[in-house]
C-alpha cells in the first residue's frame, strides 16, 4: 500500500499543507499507467539505478581467453561473448567503466587473489569452496554439462563405453567437476586440461575419447566446426557468477546485481544471449589463405608488441649483464658473491615461474599492481641479463690474461687496461652469443602468453579459440616467427661483420 507523506503546518500555514498536498498528486501522477496508485512505473519512465559509489570508477576485471561463446576475440580481435556483453551493458547501466585483462582461467583466478584486478567474469561456476575465496553476484547463467566425441565416432554412446578409457574436461570447470563425479562409477580416467580448443585438439588427436564441457560451449564449438558431435543429453549444471575477492568491492559486487536484474527487465539479457546461442548450424569457413587474411591484423599487432617487449628487455639485460659480467671477474669477493647469486637464481628457475611472481607474486607481497607489460619485461631482462652476465664473464676471461698483465706493466691501470685492451677484444668474441641471446630472448616471449601478454602466440591463441583451426594457425604463427628471426639474425650478422673486421 502506498504510503502518503503526513501533512504538517510549518511556518506556512495553509500553503505548506497545499504544497504537501500537490507533492502527493504529482506523486501518484508520476506513478501512472491504468491505476495511478500501482507501484510499477511504465517502461517509458523507467531509469537506470545506479550506486553512487561505482559511478565514473573504472574497475580491472580479469577473465577468459578460450570460453566461447562467453568470452573470445571475433575475426577483428575484438574480446566479445555473452560475459563480455553483459559486462558492459551492466557497466554502462550503472555508469563505471571495465579494463578487461584477458588472462585465462587460472590466471585470471590468481590476478584476482592478488588484487591486480577487482573481479572475475569468466563463466564462473559458483561452489561452495569458491565462497570461501570469493564473494558472488547473483547467477547470470545457469549451466549444464555435455559429453562429445569425434565427428566419425560411432564406438562411444553413453558414459558406460567410457571404461578403460580417457576423456579430457577443462580445469577448473563444472566439466571437470561432473566427469570426476561419474568417473568411479563408468572405469574411466579424467584428463585435465587448459581450455575448450586444447580439449577439442585432444580429442580429434586420439588422445582422449571424449570431451565435458559446458553445454553452449560444446554448441558453439559444433557451430563452428570443430570436428566434434555431442552425444548425451545435459546433465544438471551449477550457475555462472561475477566473483570478487571474500569482503572485498562490495559496492561493484551490488552495481553487478543491479544492473543484471535492469538488464534481465528491460530485455537487453536475452537479446544477449539469443545473439551468441540461438544459432546452432555449422558454418561454412574459408580457405587456409581467407584465414591469413581475416588473422593477419590482429597477428601484426602480437607482433609488434613481441618486438617491444623484446627490443626493451635486450636494452635492460644488456645493461644488466654488462654490470654482473664486471661484478663477476672484480677483484673484490662480495661483487663476485652479488654476481653470483644473482645468475644462480635466474638461471636456476623457470621463466614461467619468473612471469608468475613478478605478475601474480609480488603484488600480493607488496600491494602495489603491477601491469603485464612492465611484468613481461621484468621477467625477460632479468631473464636474459643473467645468461648475458655469463657471456660477458666468460668473454672477459676468453682473453689472453697476458694482455691485461702487460697493459698493466706499461703502467696503465685496471679500469684503463680493461677498457682499452681487454673489452674490445672480448666484444669480438662476446658478440655471436650476445646474437643468440636475441634470438631466445625474442622467442621466450612467447611464454608471457599465460600471464595474458598479447604478444604473437597470444594473439594465435585467441585465433584458433574462437574458430577450431590451431594447425593452421599455429603453421602461420610459426612461420612469422621464422621470418622475423630470420631477417634480424642476418641483419646482426652483417653488424657483426661491420664492427667485428
Amino acid at each position: 500500500m502506498l504510503r502518503l507523506p503526513p501533512l504538517r503546518r510549518r511556518s506556512g500555514g495553509k500553503f505548506a499543507a497545499l504544497a504537501a498536498l500537490f507533492t502527493v498528486v504529482f506523486m501518484l501522477l508520476g506513478m501512472g499507467g491504468a491505476s495511478a496508485l500501482s507501484l510499477s512505473a511504465p517502461a517509458s519512465l523507467n531509469t537506470a539505478v545506479q550506486h553512487a559509489d561505482v559511478k565514473g570508477k573504472k574497475f580491472a576485471i580479469a577473465t577468459d581467453t578460450t570460453f566461447a561463446p562467453f568470452e573470445f576475440r571475433d575475426g577483428s580481435g575484438n574480446l566479445v561473448g555473452i560475459d563480455m556483453d553483459l559486462l558492459n551493458a551492466i557497466a554502462k547501466n550503472q555508469g563505471f567503466e571495465v579494463d578487461i585483462k584477458s588472462l585465462g582461467f587460472d590466471a585470471a583466478l590468481q590476478a584476482l587473489q592478488s588484487n591486480q584486478v577487482a573481479g572475475v567474469i569468466a563463466g564462473m561456476s559458483i561452489t561452495d569452496e569458491r565462497k570461501n575465496v570469493f564473494d558472488f553476484s547473483d547467477p547470470y547463467f545457469d549451466s549444464g554439462v555435455q559429453m562429445a566425441v569425434g565427428k566419425n565416432d560411432q564406438d562411444i554412446k553413453t558414459y558406460a563405453d567410457l571404461k578403460g578409457k580417457t576423456v579430457t574436461a577443462k580445469r577448473g570447470s563444472e566439466g571437470e567437476t561432473f566427469a570426476n563425479s561419474i568417473k568411479g562409477e563408468y572405469g574411466f580416467t579424467v584428463k585435465a586440461l587448459a581450455d575448450s580448443a586444447t580439449m577439442y585438439d585432444d580429442v580429434k588427436a586420439g588422445n582422449s575419447v571424449a570431451v565435458f564441457d559446458d553445454y553452449p560451449v560444446l554448441a558453439y564449438g559444433v557451430s563452428q566446426n570443430n570436428g566434434l558431435k555431442i552425444v548425451t543429453d545435459k546433465e544438471q549444471g551449477s550457475s555462472y557468477g561475477f566473483a570478487v575477492n571474500k569482503g572485498q568491492n562490495a559496492d561493484l559486487l551490488e552495481a553487478f546485481n543491479t544492473g543484471l536484474t535492469e538488464l534481465k527487465a528491460n530485455g537487453q539479457y536475452d537479446a544477449i544471449l539469443d545473439k551468441y546461442l540461438a544459432k546452432t548450424e555449422a558454418t561454412e569457413q574459408g580457405g587456409f589463405f581467407q584465414l591469413v587474411k581475416d588473422s593477419f591484423p590482429a597477428l601484426m599487432k602480437g607482433l609488434w608488441l613481441t618486438m617491444v617487449a623484446t627490443v626493451l628487455s635486450l636494452v635492460i639485460a644488456l645493461v644488466i649483464g654488462v654490470l654482473f659480467g664486471f661484478f663477476k671477474v672484480a677483484e673484490s669477493k662480495i661483487l663476485r658473491a652479488i654476481a653470483t647469486v644473482y645468475v644462480s637464481i635466474f638461471r636456476g628457475t623457470p621463466l614461467l615461474v619468473q612471469a608468475f611472481f613478478f605478475y601474480f607474486g609480488l603484488p600480493q607481497m607488496t600491494g602495489q599492481p603491477i601491469d603485464v607489460l612492465t611484468a613481461g619485461v621484468l621477467t625477460l631482462s632479468l631473464n636474459a641479463g643473467a645468461y648475458m652476465t655469463e657471456i660477458v664473464r666468460g668473454g672477459i676471461q676468453s682473453v689472453d690474461p697476458g694482455q691485461l698483465e702487460a697493459s698493466r706493466s706499461l703502467g696503465l691501470g685496471y679500469v684503463t687496461s680493461m677498457r682499452r685492451v681487454v673489452v674490445p677484444q672480448a666484444v669480438k668474441i662476446m658478440t655471436p652469443s650476445f646474437i643468440n641471446q636475441f634470438v631466445i630472448t625474442l622467442k621466450d616471449t612467447s611464454l608471457l602468453a599465460v600471464i595474458g601478454f598479447a604478444e604473437l602466440t597470444y594473439q594465435g591463441q585467441q585465433i584458433y579459440a574462437s574458430n577450431f583451426r590451431t594447425g593452421e594457425t599455429l603453421l602461420i604463427v610459426a612461420a612469422l616467427y621464422f621470418i622475423v628471426i630470420s631477417i634480424l639474425t642476418q641483419l646482426s650478422n652483417v653488424l657483426d661483420r661491420k664492427f667485428n673486421k
